[in-house]
């Protein structure tokens, strides 16, 4: 009787309709083919890592390795500027992401509470700066006439903060948390400051995840500051690096008497800037799965709510 009761009250399946199975796999086709719209220049770019250069110039790796070998990373490992460049890079991205996000924060905060006075004008002078900036050249003049030019400063500053991101904030603040929640805490004589750094920054993890990561990712990505204010080599971040490696790979045969001697550097030169590539991704690639669940939460920022 009990397994008998217990299949009634299970819940019918409902089938899918003709209608619905073409939808889903429309969209199936369209996620696969994503996939691998993404996936083949990793695939790539990896396989041709560790191939030999003289495969990699003449173009026979596809998606495997050809003639397997660590050499491009065995030059990659003792070309010097690497290392120093590697840790240029590392404390470019950590202090602009920290520097950038807490700016960020306590710009937001302030602009998600009801009561502050003028904040239409705040936001108005936020939002300005959204759709006009001074350009490259005015840039350029303030970064040198500030005197921070070949300093770790020129790389920090400029884009220290975002007032997109600090948009971002404030909607996750006013829709996250709620104004109760500040009031039971001043009745309880919680100071202002106090309720930033005790309740707002740990209910705000999720969005501060979210901008940290992507922060990161385009400090740990970009080089054009670094070319505009850095001259100091010992300054210049990975990025410059690999962009001098891109430059040399550019090599044709009339640029050598001997064509073998051509195609030989050609490949090395390629097969060195394949493993540079992949060298500098891997930090990126083993950060993001610590702040996927961060992630995922803090992309429906600003959908309804139940």
């Amino acid at each position: 009787m009990n397994a008998r009761y217990a299949t009634a009250l299970k819940p019918a399946r409902i089938k899918d309709s003709s209608g619905d199975r073409i939808f889903f796999a429309f969209c199936y086709s369209i996620t696969i083919l994503l996939a691998v719209i993404v996936l083949l220049p990793l695939i790539y770019v990896v396989s041709c890592s560790f191939s030999s250069g003289i495969a990699v110039s003449t173009g026979k790796v596809l998606l495997w390795p050809v003639e397997f070998t660590l050499d491009g990373y065995k030059r990659v490992v003792m070309y010097p500027m690497v290392w120093r460049s590697y840790a240029n890079t590392i404390l470019y991205t950590t202090g602009g992401t920290v520097l950038h996000i807490c700016l960020v924060m306590i710009a937001a905060y302030p602009l998600a509470r009801r009561g502050l006075p003028h904040k239409k004008i705040f936001m108005l002078f936020f939002s300005f700066t959204m759709l006009f900036n001074g350009g490259m050249i005015p840039s350029y003049l303030l970064v040198r006439d500030l005197g921070i030019m070949n300093t770790i400063w020129a790389m920090l500053i400029p884009g220290a903060f975002s007032a997109y991101n600090m948009v971002v904030a404030r909607t996750f603040i006013q829709n996250s948390i709620p104004e109760s929640l500040l009031e039971a805490t001043q009745v309880d004589g919680c100071s202002d400051v106090r309720y930033f750094f005790q309740f707002v920054i740990p209910l705000s993890k999720a969005v501060i995840a979210v901008l940290s990561l992507q922060v990161a990712i385009a400090i740990w990505n970009s080089y054009f500051n670094a070319l505009l204010y850095l001259t100091n080599d010992k300054l210049h971040p990975l990025q410059l690096v690999l962009r001098k490696v891109l430059l040399l790979s550019q090599i044709s045969a009339d640029d050598l008497m001997d064509p073998d001697d051509a195609l030989a550097l050609q490949g090395m030169a390629d097969l060195m800037k394949y493993s540079l590539i992949v060298f500098a991704t891997v930090p990126i690639l083993c950060v993001y799965p610590f702040v996927q669940k961060y992630f995922v939460k803090g992309i429906m920022i600003g959908s309804i709510k139940g």
